[in-house]
């Protein structure tokens, strides 16, 4: 790697994918043009890694770490496949059932250590190949590395005021686009995991560049543009987009292209 390489690191839906969750070309063409000038491009996307793998073959990436979970699990390459090579956890136990006493309708994923996932009934937009339905006590019996809480009964103005009101503690919180929140350890976030890469690979922090859309990217928007670059999406919230050192067009319009086009 030269000394002009960059990492970069990409959020995945609302960033790279669309909302069809489809790869453009055009973005297809500007990743491989950004890896093949030395740059070292990865993802780092709240999903699991069994979600992330077919982004990464869609975009034609291959890098040495993979961030997923929000930070919570950062993958590594090793003899052509990827194994979980950091793994943050904690209990559950408490946040579910603060939350569960707040939301009448809310549906529950957590996510194991290694990759296992369960699930409560109602769960239906989110990918669950290979996860297990189970009754929400079932949910308390181990330590996660993420817990998913979806509540349809809410719009995002009035989730944001639930879980402003529920007083989450000693837990790391995103709130997405709809009434979803997306619970890691506490201190954990992406920003957190791609320092750990950063300083793995020896690349100086004004050399990051980081692109994202949603209020989980806030941390590592903050964190690229302490010394580099941080880009949010056009359509991202405007707390998003304070955080960042910069704005590109949204992802309809391929706004990560410029950005890679830039490196």
């Amino acid at each position: 790697m030269t000394a002009v390489s960059k990492l970069v690191a990409l959020d995945v839906d609302g960033t790279v994918l669309h909302e069809d969750g489809d790869v453009s070309p055009a973005v297809r063409d500007a990743v491989a043009a950004a890896s093949d000038a030395g740059h070292a491009l990865m993802l780092a996307t709240g999903r699991s890694w069994d979600a992330t793998e077919p982004v990464m073959t869609q975009l034609g990436i291959v890098s040495d770490y993979v961030v997923c979970a929000n930070g919570a699990v950062i993958m590594k390459r090793v003899d052509g496949g990827y194994i979980r090579h950091h793994v943050e956890t904690f209990d559950p136990t408490e946040v579910l059932r603060l939350i569960h006493n707040h939301l009448d309708d809310g549906r529950y994923l957590v996510e194991y250590p290694d990759g296992d996932r369960r699930y409560t009934e109602g769960m239906t937009d989110w990918n669950l190949d290979g996860a297990e339905m189970v009754e929400f006590e079932q949910l308390l019996e181990k330590p996660v590395s993420r817990v998913v809480v979806v509540s349809p009964g809410h719009d995002e103005q009035e989730f944001l005021k639930a879980v402003e009101d529920m007083g989450l503690h000693r837990v790391t919180y995103a709130i997405g686009w709809t009434a979803w929140l997306d619970i890691a350890p506490f201190g954990v976030n992406k920003s957190t995991a791609l320092e750990h890469v950063r300083s793995w690979l020896g690349i100086d922090r004004a050399h990051v560049v980081a692109v994202g859309d949603g209020r989980n990217d806030i941390e590592m928007l903050r964190w690229a543009g302490q010394a580099g670059c941080g880009v949010a999406m056009g359509q991202a919230p405007d707390e998003v987009k304070d955080a960042a050192t910069s704005v590109t067009a949204d992802v309809t319009s391929d706004g990560v292209v410029p950005v890679l086009a830039s490196l």
